[in-house]
């Protein structure tokens, strides 16, 4: 359903570190890079859904949403503990470690962090 998903934060330089760490648990990686420094995006593949990081088109302080947060799929309860582990240890805070959420679903395991410029991410495995 999605191309892409887009979070602005104001140095993406700073920023990479941090989504690297996170995503590699996902089998996520970085996969382009612009040479200004104003783009970085992730993915599986060329080909399919992608997480961009950018410097706000419209030049203002990038701020998080308030109620808005990316969910990321994880194959296993292990790769979400492995994602949170690593946001923690690369500057994210805690939002809800990883564990079973029974109000979305019996096989629901989650974890929730905010990135270092107060992003929300999720990481949901479900069936596991």
């Amino acid at each position: 359903m999605f191309s892409h998903v887009t979070i602005g934060v104001d140095d993406v330089a700073r920023a990479i570190p941090f989504y690297d760490a996170f995503l590699a648990p996902l089998g996520i990686t970085r996969i382009w890079t612009d040479e200004d420094g104003g783009f970085a995006g992730w993915g599986k593949d060329e080909v399919g859904p992608k997480l961009y990081l950018t410097r706000p088109f419209d030049g203002r302080p990038a701020a998080p949403g308030n109620g808005g947060m990316c969910a990321l799929v994880a194959d296993s309860h292990d790769s979400v503990r492995a994602a949170w582990e690593a946001a923690m240890a690369h500057g994210g805070s805690d939002e809800g470690a990883p564990g079973l959420r029974p109000n979305y679903g019996p096989d629901y395991f989650g974890a929730y962090v905010r990135d270092p410029e107060g992003n929300k991410l999720h990481v949901v495995c479900r069936g596991l």
